[in-house]
């Protein structure tokens, strides 16, 4: 299993700076912020493993409150979550929060499970038991520092 990591120290700046815009924008509380996020790319990030029109009415929708704000919450906490860094030299090669989207759940110690429901209700966890895996939000950079993916679901 990848080694997880906390901060921001260890990655490489490009990753750093999409990591560090994400949650500016995210802060701001204006989901219009992420916009100009989603455009640094080259192409559109995944948000939806659907087909969506427009990323911020996407998001809207997503979020509880139909103004985003609580998806910007989410993706708040993800990125203050332990990271992995996956498929290192390869063209899959990814950072990727949080960790435990690449972690078996049945392998989470009881520290590690306090942090999950930092992000998740005991209710999520228990539907991600029935998978056996993490299905909630997780954040993949490239080290390009291309934002990959902001997505939910398996």
């Amino acid at each position: 299993m990848p080694e997880v990591r906390y901060g921001r120290a260890e990655l490489p700046e490009p990753v750093q700076r999409m990591r560090e815009a994400l949650i500016e924008a995210a802060k701001s509380g204006n989901v219009e912020e992420l916009r100009t996020v989603f455009e640094m790319n080259e192409l559109m990030p995944t948000l939806s493993f659907g087909d969506i029109t427009d990323p911020i009415e996407h998001l809207k929708k997503a979020s509880g409150d139909g103004e985003g704000r609580e998806v910007m919450a989410i993706l708040l906490e993800v990125l203050e979550a332990g990271w992995v860094h996956v498929d290192a030299g390869k063209p899959s090669e990814m950072y990727v929060w949080p960790y435990f989207a690449q972690y078996p759940l049945a392998d989470l110690t009881p520290p590690q499970l306090v942090e999950l429901f930092r992000i998740v209700t005991s209710y999520d966890y228990q539907e991600m038991q029935t998978y056996g895996t993490y299905i909630f939000y997780r954040v993949g950079i490239g080290p390009d520092g291309t934002l990959h993916y902001f997505v939910a679901g398996d």
